[in-house]
């Protein structure tokens, strides 16, 4: 490992130091890590000959660090201090004019946990109004976070849809067009997306494309063509947009959605059939005479199936199910009857327990669990056990005031690096149910990763297992654990594994949600919202489940009010 490598390493535990609000220790990290990439010497070779500690800077903590990160080439600390912070704050550092005070004043004051909720803040004037911010700064973030945009790889399910209904609805209202829809990946929901593709029908093909182009969010236009044509959002976001004849629009649009391994198991379904499938329509091989193309309905029916959702068109046998007539029914958003796993001002959320509660009400919701972190979470302000009874005091009188919404009292509980849970079981038995959630440690082996989940599942009063592999997308990558150990321990002792909805973690993942609802193992939906914008990720994760093909009975919060408290009941 050559010495610049080792410095950046350092550089980064300075950085989450100070974004944690250490002092001293910092300028210790920067100070070595100056030290290690000013040598002439590559220090793999030195410390063959040398002392580490004999380099300025590096004491014998530091000495050790660099020691482990020479024979691994990753060091257990800085992952402890990666995953301490909440999913996507890290991201913010990565914006240029964003240093670690910087981002740990915007995580403070106004509650930013991730690019999207900066970008929002900064849209909306809100950094502007900070001491020891002004207009020009926050222009200059804004520019820093188009940059980042325009240089990244893939957006978060959770940031394109958005974007994409945006122009999708701009196009609809300008040019009056009534065809129009969502493709490729973003309509089938994928956790991560390209670029955005949109599909129009219209026998006025110019006028759409001049609505698509003339659209206020556009930077660039990168193709302009009479069928099809890409733009460069100002965020960085390239939408492709074709249009088609209104006629052969179901046949596009089954085309453009995909996914690639779902149309080619079609059209040789097609083929077999006597007919030639592709984006124009579905047609006789003998004389060409089109079978179907103006409805994607009209397409698998003339095929001898049902119509699958897009979310399941993967090629994981939904087609052999369509044939069969077995299609399971998909949950559905309206199925949701409250929000799990949400976070209050109490610890590291941006509203107050009534707000978040009065939100959730609005939706049409039964219930909301209020689970605020536990005590060693430190740098989310996690509460001591006379903290958590305070709150839930406050809970019930707010369910109170509010009515109408039963506010249940829980806290998502640290599990700890041997497996115990970070309340004692006389305070866990005053909750409505217990989240247990992995922050710290990450670094462990599969097997000591495994034992640990496994005995923190054992325990009585555990409910619902937190985004139980623990990645970020595009950030981290899950810690090692033997999931069907932890599955099969899930349906044992009833414990539910969360789907948490927060775009940053989408933990589970489609597929481990399918091997769960394989193994009987039900699912909980959560949010993980730490402000009232954020109870609308449930839309995520319900698109995520559906891409699991997971049932309304295979979630545990599209139970009723009174079913979930009679499952809660059981469970303590």
């Amino acid at each position: 490992m050559r010495n610049a490598e080792v410095a950046q390493i350092l550089y980064e535990i300075a950085d989450l130091l100070e974004l944690q609000g250490v002092e001293f220790k910092p300028n210790a990290y920067r100070k070595a890590a100056r030290n290690i990439e000013e040598m002439a010497q590559e220090i793999e070779e030195y410390r063959k000959v040398r002392d580490l500690k004999d380099i300025p800077g590096v004491g014998e903590a530091i000495a050790k660090k660099v020691e482990e990160i020479l024979k691994t080439g990753r060091l257990a600390y800085l992952d402890d201090l990666k995953a301490e912070l909440p999913a996507g704050l890290l991201q913010l550092m990565d914006v240029p004019e964003i240093g670690p005070r910087t981002a740990m004043h915007l995580y403070k004051e106004l509650h930013v946990t991730n690019l999207h909720e900066l970008k929002a803040a900064a849209q909306e004037h809100r950094i502007r109004e900070l001491k020891g911010f002004g207009e020009r700064s926050e222009e200059r973030i804004l520019n820093g976070i188009r940059v980042w945009e325009m240089r990244s790889g893939r957006m978060l399910l959770g940031y394109a849809y958005p974007a994409g209904q945006r122009v999708e609805q701009y196009v609809a209202r300008t040019a009056q067009v009534k065809l129009i829809s969502l493709a490729g990946s973003l309509r089938r929901m994928k956790e991560t997306i390209g670029d955005i593709d949109i599909l129009a029908g219209s026998t006025e093909p110019e006028r759409v494309m001049e609505a698509f182009a003339s659209n206020p969010e556009v930077m660039e236009s990168i193709v302009r063509g009479p069928t099809k044509s890409s733009v460069r959002l100002k965020d960085g976001v390239q939408v492709d947009l074709r249009v088609v004849k209104e006629d052969e629009f179901g046949a596009a649009l089954q085309y453009f959605t995909g996914s690639k391994e779902h149309n080619v198991e079609l059209r040789s379904i097609a083929s077999e059939k006597g007919y030639k499938l592709n984006e124009y329509g579905l047609f006789r091989k003998e004389g060409g005479e089109v079978v179907a193309s103006r409805t994607e309905e009209d397409i698998y029916g003339a095929l001898g199936m049902e119509i699958m959702p897009p979310e399941m068109r993967e090629g994981r046998g939904e087609i052999r199910a369509a044939q069969l007539g077995k299609l399971p029914q998909l949950v559905e958003l309206k199925d949701v009857k409250g929000d799990l796993h949400t976070h209050s001002l109490a610890s590291d959320g941006a509203a107050t327990i009534e707000e978040m509660a009065g939100a959730a009400q609005g939706k049409g919701y039964e219930y909301i669990g209020i689970s605020d972190h536990s005590e060693s979470l430190k740098v989310a302000n996690g509460l001591s056990p006379q903290r958590l009874r305070s709150n839930m005091e406050i809970a019930r009188s707010v369910e109170e005031r509010v009515g109408g919404i039963k506010v249940l009292v829980e806290a998502e509980v640290e599990i700890l690096e041997d497996g115990r849970l970070d309340y004692p079981d006389e305070v866990l038995r005053e909750l409505d149910y217990v989240i247990g959630a992995v922050h710290t440690k990450f670094n462990q082996g599969e097997g000591e990763m495994t034992e640990r989940v496994l005995r923190a599942m054992g325990n009585e009063y555990l409910t619902i297992l937190a985004h139980p592999t623990g990645r970020v997308l595009e950030q981290r990558e899950p810690y090692r654990l033997d999931l069907d150990r932890v599955m099969d321990a899930a349906r044992e002792h009833q414990v539910c594994l969360e789907l948490n909805s927060y775009p940053e973690r989408m933990d589970l993942s489609d597929l481990n949600c399918m091997r769960a609802r394989e193994r009987g193992v039900k699912v909980a939906l959560g949010t993980g919202a730490h402000s009232i914008a954020q109870l609308d990720y449930m839309f995520y994760g319900v698109a995520t489940a559906r891409r699991a093909w997971l049932e309304s009975g295979d979630v545990l919060n599209t139970m009723s009010l009174d079913r979930l408290v009679e499952f809660l009941a059981k469970r303590g």
